[in-house]
């Protein structure tokens, strides 16, 4: 059996990470929902310290999908990158609120022709990373395709979306403020959370896993905690030595080619 590595100690997340932009954010709270911190503080997660989160990363072809990622999971940038071919995955654990969580970040392939293969690939996301080059107007453009894809493998009421505008350090202040006016409607229209990230200066790149990871963790509480509201989290069923063995009939009920 292979035993999990020890989580890093820059992946310990404390407190709800906040959002980039209040106007397009998936809620306004600046703490983890109160039955989540509880759940935690009285050790009632269930399995979810047990379970991988999947987290797709879609969007057009070279708007930086697999440099974000690779910024954060290995901290390097290249801007000599092969293009994804079909799908690639990196794995990352958390600590959040003293709860082991993983997060299995799926880069998927912009290109065309790999799209039914890397398509293949979006079922059961708890979250949807859609992203797009702030230097590009198309690459925003087509993002609603991109999530239109991706819901049709998942369910748009138990999934997190994400809008991310890669390479902010290639726009200058004024022409970035006109792209993230866009971005923010788009956003907005989507349900989405909007970030903008730069994966050559690692600007905004940690704050941003942070956030999916720590929504998704909230998520994935609040939703165990929903499935076991008939018990408590955590609760044993014990059975007394003087029960009698539940798995016995009594002798004149049993059928008659029991007997």
């Amino acid at each position: 059996m292979s035993v999990l590595a020890p989580v890093r100690r820059d992946r310990v997340v404390a407190e709800l990470p906040q959002c980039f932009r209040k106007e397009a954010a998936l809620h306004a709270r600046t703490a983890f929902h109160p039955s989540v911190t509880s759940a935690c503080q009285e050790q009632r997660t269930g399995t979810v310290g047990f379970k991988i989160s999947k987290i797709i990363v879609v969007g057009d072809l070279s708007v930086g999908k697999t440099c974000l990622i690779n910024r954060f999971c290995k901290d390097t940038f290249d801007k000599n990158y092969k293009a994804t071919i079909g799908v690639d995955f990196e794995m990352e654990r958390f600590e959040v609120l003293g709860v082991p969580f993983s997060l299995q970040l799926w880069d998927t392939a912009g290109q065309e022709r790999f799209k039914c293969i890397a398509s293949t690939y979006y079922r059961g996301a708890q979250a949807i990373v859609i992203v797009f080059d702030v230097n590009n107007v198309a690459s925003l453009e087509h993002t609603r395709q991109w999530l239109a894809d991706a819901l049709k493998e998942n369910d748009p009421a138990n999934v997190l979306l994400f809008l991310v505008g890669s390479k902010k350090d290639l726009s200058p202040p004024a022409r970035y403020s006109l792209a993230e006016k866009d971005a923010l409607k788009v956003a907005q229209e989507m349900r989405a959370e909007y970030w903008a990230v730069s994966s050559l200066t690692g600007e905004n790149v940690r704050e941003f896993f942070f956030r999916v990871a720590a929504l998704t963790f909230e998520s994935s509480v609040l939703a165990e905690l929903e499935r076991s509201s008939a018990r408590k989290i955590g609760d044993v069923v014990r059975i007394s030595s003087n029960d009698s063995d539940v798995y016995l009939t009594a002798q004149g009920k049993k059928p008659k080619c029991c007997r």
